[in-house]
């Protein structure tokens, strides 16, 4: 997650809310020759979200726990960031369902706007836990329990793929990963300054060595953090803590390419330099050891909070695209704010006429709005590969063979 809804920073282009319209994406869309060329050179049974929030209340039978300052008038501004995130997912609760159920409806509903082969790879989401390896409620955020995760991706296997979230510092995370496994995860997600995570840290290194056993990769946010609370603050989003991983031979795909903050420089040693976090994932992209091992996910970089020169660097770097791995980050292109097209027709990445389709496409179907903007945005004449949308590759053992 990587959304900032403080200070009024950004005039919202698009509105404050979604109005959630129950119906398909109409035919006029549907079949608009923008729709149709988001697919172009694109085999779409490629095309796996993975970053995918499996988001609920907790009303059914999921296990989701939400941190009770999330939904308390005393803090206000996680109560105001907690029904942004539930309106964007359009969950309503009814006679007949509840609204973890609800969340779940809407992601089967809009998957039928997209294309045969289509995944999105839900996210399981562990707790704060202290260095001692016991849980830290208070600084937890929320909490997806593996098994609801699994047991969706079980229940709606042609939709759904599931990534667990194992923190390092419990006592049974190595064998927590085996359970995983052997349960189809795809990978492991961490947020490491909502979790209380050091990835730097030698208390993760038998947790390392068991991801390169099974060759599973690590989901993992860098950069600053806005989405929810950081009680520790955002020293352990440093990208450059994942040496560590790095040098065990974990892949790495490090989410929304950084591309939020500034971390110190701690390859200078004590009192580093505060450089730009892409800057730092860019350099890590750069080195020859971890050509195959350094990944970057493509999760909000299109948000309103994104600087410009951060876009052209992504864009730009033609050497990157192969290291690319689609995400969404949903809900988040549906929280109305904190996305505009016309925001890419300032920059002259985006013909206005097609940020008009855009935002319609988007009232709709958000995941298919943020592939299109992803496809559609241009700087200097250049495009995203087709290979940073086909993100299935990257999570399985034998890539050229379909299920």
């Amino acid at each position: 997650m990587s959304v900032g809804l403080t200070g009024c920073q950004y005039m919202p282009r698009e509105g404050f809310f979604n109005d959630c319209p129950e119906s398909r994406l109409p035919e006029s869309l549907a079949n608009h020759e923008l729709v149709k060329a988001t697919w172009e050179g694109i085999d779409t049974r490629q095309v796996w979200d993975c970053h995918c929030h499996l988001i609920g209340v907790g009303d059914s039978r999921s296990g989701i726990w939400v941190n009770p300052d999330m939904r308390s008038i005393l803090h206000p501004m996680q109560l105001t960031q907690y029904k942004f995130y539930l309106n964007a997912s359009c969950a309503r609760s009814g006679n007949k369902e509840t609204i973890d159920e609800g969340a779940v409806q809407r992601l089967l509903d809009i998957h039928a706007d997209l294309p045969e082969g289509f995944r999105y790879m839900l996210l399981g989401f562990d707790y704060y836990y202290n260095h001692d390896g016991s849980i830290h409620h208070e600084y937890s955020a929320f909490h997806t329990p593996n098994e609801y995760a699994l047991r969706m991706a079980k229940t709606h296997p042609d939709q759904f793929e599931w990534i667990a979230s194992i923190h390092p510092y419990r006592e049974d995370a190595v064998s927590a990963v085996q359970d995983a496994v052997d349960n189809h995860t795809r990978a492991i997600k961490w947020l490491p300054s909502v979790m209380g995570i050091n990835a730097g840290d030698p208390k993760c290194d038998a947790f390392y060595e068991a991801l390169v056993k099974h060759n599973l990769p690590l989901l993992a946010h860098v950069g600053s953090e806005y989405a929810v609370a950081t009680p520790t603050g955002q020293t352990y989003n440093n990208p450059l803590l994942f040496r560590r991983a790095l040098d065990h031979g974990v892949r790495v795909i490090f989410a929304h390419c950084a591309t939020l903050g500034e971390s110190e420089d701690i390859d200078k040693g004590k009192h580093g330099s505060m450089v730009p976090n892409l800057d730092l994932f860019a350099r890590l992209m750069a080195e020859p050891r971890y050509e195959n091992l350094a990944l970057g996910d493509t999760a909000a970089i299109t948000q309103v909070n994104r600087d410009r020169w951060k876009i052209e660097k992504i864009v730009e770097s033609d050497e990157w695209h192969d290291r690319l791995v689609y995400g969404s980050d949903y809900p988040l292109p549906g929280v109305m704010p904190v996305f505009s097209p016309l925001n890419f027709v300032d920059w002259d990445m985006l013909p206005r006429n097609e940020a008009k389709i855009l935002s319609d496409v988007r009232r709709y179907n958000p995941i298919l709005f943020d592939l299109m903007l992803k496809r559609r945005i241009k700087v200097k004449g250049k495009r995203l590969k087709a290979s940073a949308f086909e993100s299935r590759r990257h999570f399985v053992k034998s890539p050229t063979i379909l299920p």
